[in-house]
């Protein structure tokens, strides 16, 4: 008789974060209700006590206030136990020093999944990279639980955290001032403001008519959004 097959369909953006507890190095996780009205960045990497896994691991720890001022917590998961996942990170705090970074301590979660439940429920593994590691996976999940963002790199390259938090900063952005974001932007920059929905309202853009906007076709619009004005209602 052929195993059934278990696998879980990868969630997609829009829908809502599958939900799972699991054990982790700070308590257990019910996800997402331990997390109301916070932002979630969920992120998988491929083993403990592996060179480029440290180096993310020190840096989402240098930066976890910044996340957090960003109101979203950061949860790491891999397929590997508690016992060396605190191992790992009694490591890195004690011994490894790093880009300018040492006594580094990983405060948030960092989840064992074993039995690849979670990964599973997330897609984290590939089996065309591997069969036993979860690949370097991101998931932004808003208050909502709702995915918003995924980010899949491959085994061997570390992830770009500047990336990570502008990713964060631009759906807090497009959240609070109902607008979207541009190639490159970055807080500060001219923001694309949403397209005529009648006729009228098109022939508006077109006639440069309407206040404080910029149009380049009746499609295409732009405005100023002050770094300032953002950081009214999010932590820059």
């Amino acid at each position: 008789m052929e195993k059934e097959n278990t696998t879980s369909q990868m969630p997609r953006i829009g829908e809502k974060a599958p939900a799972f507890t699991a054990n982790s190095t700070q308590g257990k996780v019910n996800f997402p209700d331990d997390y109301k009205g916070k932002w979630v960045i969920l992120f998988s990497h491929p083993s403990d006590f592996t060179p480029i896994c440290t180096s993310e691991f020190m840096t989402f720890g240098k930066m976890q206030k910044e996340f957090e001022a960003l109101n979203c917590q950061l949860l790491g998961l891999s397929i590997d136990g508690l016992a060396s996942h605190i191992a790992w990170l009694r490591t890195i705090k004690e011994k490894i020093e790093y880009n300018g970074m040492k006594n580094i301590d990983i405060e948030f979660p960092l989840i064992e999944d074993i039995k690849m439940e979670v990964a599973d429920k997330y897609g984290m593994v590939q089996p065309a990279a591997s069969d036993t590691k979860a690949v370097r996976a991101v998931f932004f999940i808003d208050p909502e639980a709702t995915i918003r963002t995924i980010i899949y790199y491959p085994l061997n390259l570390g992830r770009n955290f500047d990336e990570i938090k502008r990713i964060l900063i631009g759906l807090q952005t497009i959240d609070k001032f109902n607008v979207a974001l541009p190639a490159d932007w970055h807080p500060g920059d001219s923001v694309v403001v949403p397209a005529p929905t009648s006729m009228d309202k098109a022939e508006n853009r077109v006639d440069h008519t309407e206040k404080g906007v910029t149009s380049y076709d009746w499609f295409f619009s732009t405005k100023e959004l002050p770094k300032e004005e953002i950081a009214k209602e999010i932590a820059l």
